[in-house]
């Protein structure tokens, strides 16, 4: 225990956290400080130190096991907003940097997406029950960033619209128009592009389970004749198209696959067409993904700094037209998962198990504060090999959303 308290010592500058460890003593670090106040007891005294030797893994895994448990009623959001706050801290203590060395020296390694593995580590979250996925997101199953203009009183429902209003209305789509989708998740963005402009839309996606939802929504939707689901790796689509548009998927190509990632979106377009990319992205240099969630959650995925993403669209020959920056939206969007699915935690147990309601209770707390706290943020990006593709000023996108926002509001 003696050098998990050093550790914690050093790191609780912000709030306080009382520990009481495996053998029944109490612990305090930072008392009386202003912050969040934690409690948490530990049940199994191996702990003492694999929470030493590489806290951001074991304390995720301790509270799924359940031999890291909290009193006086704080809970696994509070430990998350308490580490957010004191994150240099713990970087900065001479016990993780090797570890952060270390994960920095296989980066490329977690995060290779070669085409098999690709599928696989996707369909590790996206092939999870449907139902799991209803209990907490929006109607339109829409997995990634929402726009608020209101965060207090906007519901998400309202947030995705807003989101995907917004998204077409980038595109300068008309009836006709062809439009590649890499990445399709369960279907919303392409389904909403074809009924909103009439466009045809090609959509891919390496998830069957997806796939499947994605057209059963097409269909009840009445666009089957203009939405095609693929089940394909975007390296393997072939064709040219007006648009090309890709939400929340850079995030799992991989570190090494930039240029061959922006080098697939540069041969789909036509000559005058042009690319919108939605990705998760950090404020600072290069980094690596959190171990937990590596491991549990998204194995495979990393979220780019910007110079990896500007390196790469410069040696692939790309504009970048137009960029947009959304900082605290996600933060919005996950507050709203995590309270709906603490809402309806006993229909998630019933559907997986109390381990697993804990692993995402985390996951969603751990990425909420990443948002709120840290330097996680959302860009989207307009990309084009012309020049003059995209309009000269940005007002096209504000009138074509002003019409969106009315016809959606009209169709309700």
């Amino acid at each position: 225990m003696r050098l998990l308290s050093n550790l914690l010592g050093g790191f609780v500058q912000n709030g306080s956290l009382r520990l009481t460890d495996a053998n029944g003593r109490v612990h305090v670090f930072g008392a009386g400080r202003p912050g969040p106040a934690v409690a948490v007891r530990l049940h199994d005294p191996r702990l003492h130190l694999s929470l030493f030797a590489n806290p951001e893994l074991r304390a995720g895994e301790a509270y799924m096991d359940g031999t890291l448990t909290f009193e006086d009623g704080s809970g696994v959001g509070d430990l998350m907003r308490l580490f957010s706050l004191n994150r240099a801290g713990l970087r900065g203590h001479a016990s993780q940097r090797p570890l952060r060395r270390l994960s920095r020296a296989l980066r490329r390694r977690h995060q290779a997406n070669p085409i098999g593995a690709a599928a696989a580590n996707a369909r590790h979250h996206y092939d999870l029950s449907t139902d799991l996925y209803r209990l907490f997101l929006d109607d339109g199953l829409n997995y990634s960033c929402a726009v608020f203009a209101d965060p207090e009183r906007d519901t998400l429902e309202d947030a995705q619209r807003r989101k995907l209003v917004r998204a077409t209305a980038k595109l300068r789509l008309k009836p006709g128009m062809t439009v590649a989708e890499i990445g399709s998740g369960w279907g919303s963005f392409a389904i909403h592009i074809a009924k909103a402009t009439g466009a045809r839309v090609v959509a891919i996606n390496v998830s069957p389970e997806q796939i499947r939802i994605a057209r059963e929504s097409a269909a009840e939707a009445g666009v089957s004749d203009l939405v095609e689901f693929r089940e394909l790796d975007y390296r393997a689509l072939e064709g040219r198209f007006d648009r090309v548009v890709s939400v929340g998927m850079m995030e799992h190509v991989g570190i090494g696959n930039y240029d061959a990632y922006f080098r697939k979106i540069r041969g789909l377009l036509a000559e005058d067409g042009y690319a919108f990319v939605h990705c998760i992205g950090r404020r600072g240099p290069p980094g690596s993904t959190g171990p937990f969630i590596r491991k549990y959650i998204f194995p495979g995925a990393y979220a780019p700094s910007l110079s990896e993403v500007f390196a790469a669209t410069e040696r692939t020959g790309l504009w970048v037209a137009d960029m947009e920056v959304l900082r605290l939206h996600y933060a919005h969007t996950l507050r709203h998962w995590r309270e709906r699915f603490a809402a309806n935690r006993e229909r998630a147990a019933a559907l997986y198990d109390e381990r697993f309601c804990r692993m995402w209770e985390y996951y969603l707390a751990a990425v909420e504060v990443g948002f709120l706290n840290g330097s996680q943020m959302v860009f989207q990006l307009l990309l084009s090999t012309k020049v003059d593709a995209v309009p000269i000023l940005r007002d096209f996108m504000v009138d074509e959303a002003r019409v969106g926002y009315g016809a959606t509001a009209a169709a309700d």
